[in-house]
Formats: C-alpha cells, structure tokens, sequence
C-alpha cells in the first residue's frame, strides 16, 4: 500500500494532534467527585498502597498500563533519527496495545544512548507501570538493556524488536514446514542481518529444534565466522566455521532465507540454488529483500512471507505484543520468560489451522483464506487473537512460576478478554456450550449460498449441530471448492430429485391445509420450494430445527413454516425478539419484525412470549412499555394503547417486574427512573428488556444501535412455533447465521414452549 506523504502528515497533524489522549475512568462532574479524586480522598487509597503495596493494583491503573520506551536510536527503517522523532512511532505503539487488547499505554522517549543510563531510568519507572515495551533501540546496546532490566525488574519486560518478530516468525516457520513437509532439525537456515530481531529469531529457532550448526549469517560486513571481532556475544553465538566465502554459496541446497536486513539483498538467480520448496521472509520494510512478484516467478513452489500488508503471509508484531502483554498483565507475571514466548508460538501457529471467521474474510475481501502456502498465520484483524494467545501466556506464566495472581476460571478470563475489547459474549457462550453438550440436526433451506455452507462449516467444526443442507449438491460443491469450505459431514439434499419423499410431504401438507383452501396439486408444487420442505422435515422429526430466510423477504420466509407447523397451543401469534449485545450486558427488543401494530392485547401476548425467551437466555426480566410519553406525561393512541397493555400485562403476569407506558432513555436509565419516577418497579436496576409499540419502532431502534451504537444485535429470534424455526434477517452474516443456529438447538432441546 503506497502512502502519500502529505496525507500521513494531515493525519497526524488534525486536532487533537498525535494518537493518544488520557480519558478519566471515574465522574468528575460534581465537587464530591472532586473531592474523592484528589483532595482529601485520595489520601484514603494512598495510605492504604502504604500500608500494603500489592493494593497499587486494586486503587490505580497500573495492572492495566504498559510504558512504551525508546531511545530513538534505530527507529523502523530510518535509523538512530533521536528521540523526538520516534515519538509519532511509539503513540502508534500504544494505539495498538489500545485497539488490540485493551492496555492503557504511555509513551516515553527517554534522551539517553548510554546504555547505563538508560538502564536507570526505565528501572526508576517500576513503580508507575504494570509493564514495559521497549522498542526501537539498536543492537548490540539493545541486548545488554533488556537482559539487564530484566534482571532488575519485577514486571513484564519484553524488546518487542527482538522478541516480537520472533514469535511471529516462528508460527509462521512451523508452519510453512508443516505445509512443505519438512523438519525443523534437519533444516538448513540462511538469515541476512544479525540485529535484534535476527539474533532473537534465530534464539527461538534453537528453542523450537534448529540445529545451530544448519545456520549461517551474513551483516553487512560479510559473513558471521568464528575471526570477526567486532560483535556482541549474542550476535557471535551464530558464527560458523563452514567453508563458506558468500551468500551464493550458503544458498545451496539451503531450505530457509530469513532477511531482517534491506532491500534487494537476495538477487533472484539464487532462490533458483535453494531446496525444494524453498520458504523465503523478506521482512526489510517497506521494500524486502527480494519483491513477492519476483520471488513467485522466480519459483512455483516457494512459500513466501515479508512484512508487507498487500501480499499474504504478512509477519506483523501486531499478532504478537498486545496478546503478550495482556496475559502477563492479567496473571501479574514477574517477567516474560522463554515458556511465555513459545505459548504464544504455539497458539498462532495453531489458531492458523482454524476455519477463518466471516468478518475476517469481510475486512480483507477474501473468502478463500484457509490454512496453506498463502496463509500460515492469522490475519492481524482476527478477533479470536486475544482469547486464543493471552490464555496461552497467562498459562505458561502459571505453569513456570511467574505469576503471582493465577487464573481459576478460564472461562470467564475469556469473556473478560472480550468485554475489553466491547464485545461481551456471555450469554451466546452459553448457548455455544449447551449446544455442544447435545447437538441436532438443523436444516438450512438456502444452500446454495456461501454464507450458509461457511456457517455450517464452522457449526460441524465446532460440533454445534449437524447441518442438513438443501440445493443442488453439484452447486453446493462448487461453491464449497471456489471458497476452500470442508463439507465433509453435511448431509446435502437435492429436494427436485427426491420425488418419493416429496409426494409423501406434500400429502401430509394438503391434510393439514384442505380446509383452509389448499389442493393436493397445491401441495405438491409447494413441496418444490426448500422453505416448504425443510419445514416439513422439521414437522416429521426428519430435522430438529430449521433455518432460513437469508435470502428472502422475512414475511415470505415465515409462512411456509406457519402452515406446516404452525404455533404452539394457546399461542395465537408469533412474535420476534432481538438480543443486543452491548458491553453494559444483553438487552432484549420485541416486537421487531413481525407484528406490523398490535393492540393492547395482541402486545400481552409478546410481552407473555418474550419474558419466557428473556429466561430461555438466562437472564430474568425487567420489562419496559415502550411509547414517547413516561406514565401519562403525554396524551395520544400510542401511550394509551402502551398504558392499556402495561396494565393488562400486570394482570395476567402478576410475578413479571413489568412497568409503563415510558420512554426508552428513561426505562434504561436507573438514575432518572430514580430521580423522577422512584414508585416505579424499574427504578433500582431500570430495564433490560423493551417491549415497542410497533414494528416501526422496535426496527429503528435495534439498527440504530447496531451501526453506531457499538452494540451487536442477535436475531431475530422466533417466539411462540410449534418447532424450532428461526427467520434471518435478509443479507444476515455467517456470525448470524452462526449464532441463530446454535439457539435453534438449544430450543430443540429444551422441547415445547422453550420459545
């Protein structure tokens, strides 16, 4: 991605100028508030620090706040260009740590280039910081700063030059081995650059089987042998004693180029004197040692990794520090050991092999990512990063003595990584997991769609249910081939070739409908439509569940399952429910696609239907009457038809804690339920779950939230069938269909009446 100068300056340059700003965490709006954050309450939290100072970690932010130091001195590509200068580099670095895992970070460029004090001054920082990034000092003073701090200090250390690119490199050499078949100990490594990120990647080489006999290494003197003197012990450990003159000589037969050197160091004539399959990182930034095009045409059976965003396999640290830092920090490790580094190795090398989530694929534009030559490590953007490396951190500080606050409940230490990052999980985890414990058959009836066979990929992966997949088989798998899905395990269905079952199917429709106008012939040209089929599989005990509506309109993907297999007794309309998942917890929407504008008591029967789903989710009720009037305040049709409702709700459902009619900042607000409406039930805890008036409104409202509310929205869930039936939203994503399925069979276990 080339980069315009004037625009990287105008990015930075808009106020507020830089990347970083300090956002208080607590109220200051009024002069207790003063009060209790600095004079005279803060003497309360200092005193009690004083008395034990393990409590730093419960009265301030410091288990949550990383330094980020440098000295300027071989910043990114541009050289020792001071500290000052190296400023914008290290707020991006905190940005980072921001975005990715939720760490508060400071930012502090220290103008010292002797390593002594330096080492000084970091030290004198202990007190302020849960950890230290040190980042952009040059070799060899970079290797005596951390060993040394490391040594002196009792909180996660880590040179993300060194050790970063390391750990990133070798899930991705672990990998690429796998893929070409090929064993680490019998490898032969050529690497140009022996800096930081050289000699620590080669380090954890070693760590992971790399016979340091199979290594050679060339800086920009030449190579590295046994007579040079002028370099750092840990730069000389990887001195060889081969009969070697240059790099055209150690290129033969070799299987492994690693460049953390500079651009067009690696003329392409030499990739030709390597092994088969060759694996080649040229991670010189921006421009590697040799170019991604040149290098693929140079060979057809290399596997290439550089440093760059636009071509695959892109060795980013971004994969690694934030994750690192995080599961240090959440167990208060002493320092990030070696068996820290290659739990995270490990754990990106194996998330590698995952099935790559939709919005992956939606943020890179690319639905053919699947483990291979082209990619060997996850994408930078992958949201299942900070639970599937922190946890690996965080245990291997556990298992080798580092951590002083262990983790009992991994479970819970994976929501909590999630709600720092806004996105709270809870309650679909729940019903992932109950799932899992009994999975159903589920039948999809728009197969033939890529969203579909890549969520009923990962629904089999994950062992949610057993997916039923209705279309054309030889169109199902060409899209399956074109997009690298596995549908092994899926039962595929081509209804147009199933006339038997059909004929049986349509029979049974026109028993149920003949009074209500339907003909046998009617009956079997329906049972040509998959909606009308898969719920008739449904109706039969063929499939547990049914899923649809993907591609249609949700009023036309509704009534072929009314008709087959209608509502449940005593229900006299179904009704639909969205969760929305916000970081403040789950809230519950109903009406919100089906009931156009019900009476007074048609809304009985929703609210009747959504207090028992609010309960199937774990989460008991606190409803609100949505109108724009709070209890009267304003007259009209709507707060009347919303009063009437409230009233007869109350009635018929004495144990609900149910309240209107009001608005909704009001119902979802304690404090001003509190402040001008304390009679009302709702005041202690204000509501969870909105009953709208309308369609209209309950729609607006959960869309709304759900493009600029930062909140994400579960549904629509279907209320009050006979059998489990759920209707997607039109362009639904393969998260959706993801998580509709897994309801579906939880309410397929749970039986009749579970929604």
């Amino acid at each position: 991605m080339k980069i315009n100068q004037q625009d990287a300056l105008n990015y930075h340059s808009q106020e507020p100028a830089g990347k970083l700003e300090v956002v208080p965490t607590k109220p200051m709006s009024t002069q207790l508030d003063l009060a209790l954050a600095y004079s005279p309450g803060v003497a309360e939290p200092c005193k009690a620090i004083a008395a034990n100072p393990d409590d730093v970690y419960k009265y301030t932010a410091k288990g949550n706040l990383v330094a980020v130091i440098t000295n300027g001195t071989a910043v990114l590509g541009l050289g020792n260009i001071g500290p000052a200068a190296s400023k914008p580099v290290m707020e991006g670095k905190g940005v980072l740590f921001k975005k990715f895992a939720g760490i508060d970070c400071f930012d502090i460029e220290i103008d010292a280039e002797d390593p002594d004090e330096f080492i000084r001054i970091v030290k004198a920082l202990e007190p302020t910081f849960g950890g230290i990034n040190l980042e952009d000092i040059k070799a060899p003073e970079c290797f005596r700063i951390e060993t040394e701090l490391r040594e002196k200090m009792n909180i996660p250390l880590m040179h993300d030059d060194q050790h970063g690119t390391a750990i990133i490199t070798s899930a991705a050499l672990l990998n690429a081995l796998e893929v070409v078949g090929k064993k680490i100990d019998e490898i032969k490594v050529v690497v140009s650059g022996a800096g930081a990120a050289a000699v620590s990647c080669l380090r954890l080489y070693l760590a992971l089987g790399l016979k340091k006999e199979n290594v050679v290494v060339f800086d920009k003197d030449g190579l590295i042998h046994e007579r040079r003197t002028n370099l750092a012990p840990l730069q000389m450990q990887f001195a060889t004693s081969r009969a070697i003159n240059n790099l055209d000589d150690a290129m033969d037969g070799a299987d492994v180029f690693l460049g953390l050197s500079a651009a067009n160091v690696l003329p392409a004539g030499l990739l030709l004197r390597m092994a088969p399959n060759p694996i080649v990182f040229a991670l010189a930034n921006p421009d590697p040692e040799i170019s991604y095009q040149v290098a693929m045409a140079t060979r057809d059976d290399i596997i290439m990794a550089t440093g760059r965003s636009d071509h695959p396999n892109q060795v980013n640290n971004v994969l690694g520090f934030p994750y690192i830092f995080r599961g240090a920090l959440d167990v208060r490790a002493t320092e990030i050991n070696e068996a820290m580094k290659l739990a995270a190795v490990h754990a990106l090398a194996e998330l590698s092999k995952e099935p790559v989530p939709e919005i992956v694929n939606k943020a890179y534009g690319d639905n053919t990512l699947a483990f291979g030559p082209t990619y060997l490590i996850p994408k930078p953007l992958d949201p299942r990063l900070i639970t599937t490396i922190s946890p690996a951190v965080a245990r291997a500080a556990m298992e080798s003595g580092v951590a002083r606050l262990p983790i009992t409940d991994w479970t819970a230490y994976e929501d909590q990584l999630r709600a720092r990052l806004g996105v709270n999980q809870k309650l679909m985890n729940r019903i992932t997991s109950a799932a899992r414990a009994n999975p159903k058959r589920v039948v999809f009836a728009e197969a033939d769609n890529y969203k579909i066979l890549k969520a009923a990929q990962i629904l089999r992966d994950e062992g949610i249910c057993t997916p039923i997949l209705l279309g054309p088989q030889e169109v199902i798998e060409t899209i399956a081939r074109a997009n690298s899905l596995d549908l092994e395990g899926c039962e595929i269905i081509n209804i147009l070739k199933q006339d038997e079952k059909r004929s049986e199917y349509a029979s049974l429709l026109y028993e149920k409908r003949q009074r209500r106008g339907m003909t046998l012939y009617e009956g079997r040209r329906l049972m040509r439509e998959r909606n009308y089929y898969a719920a008739m599989m449904v109706e039969t005990g063929e499939a547990d569940a049914c899923i649809t509506g993907l591609t249609k309109d949700y009023g036309k993907s509704i009534i072929p399952s009314l008709q087959v297999i209608g509502t449940e007794d005593g229900v006299r309309r179904v009704a639909s429910m969205y969760i929305i998942q916000h970081k403040k917890g789950p809230y519950f929407f109903a009406d919100t696609t089906v009931n156009i504008n019900p009476t007074a008591e048609e809304m009985v029967e929703i609210i009747g239907l959504t207090a028992r789903a609010v309960r199937f989710f774990d989460t008991e009720p606190r409803m609100a009457v949505i109108s724009y009037s709070n209890f009267g305040s304003n007259a009209g049709p709507l707060p009347e038809k919303t009063r009437r409702a409230t009233e007869l709700a109350k009635a018929r459902f004495p144990d609900l804690l149910i309240d209107g009619e009001m608005q909704a900042n009001v119902a979802l607000s304690p404090q001003l339920l509190q402040e001008h409406y304390g009679f009302s039930p709702l005041a202690e805890k204000g509501a969870n779950t909105l009953i709208f008036p309308n369609v209209e409104s309950g729609n607006i409202a959960y869309k709304v939230l759900q493009e600029i509310g930062g909140a994400e929205a579960i549904g629509p869930v279907l209320m009050g069938m006979r059998k489990p039936v759920h209707i997607l939203q039109l362009g639904a994503t393969v998260r959706d269909i993801v998580n509709m399925a897994a309801i579906a069979v939880v309410d397929a276990q749970m039986g009749s009446k579970a929604l």
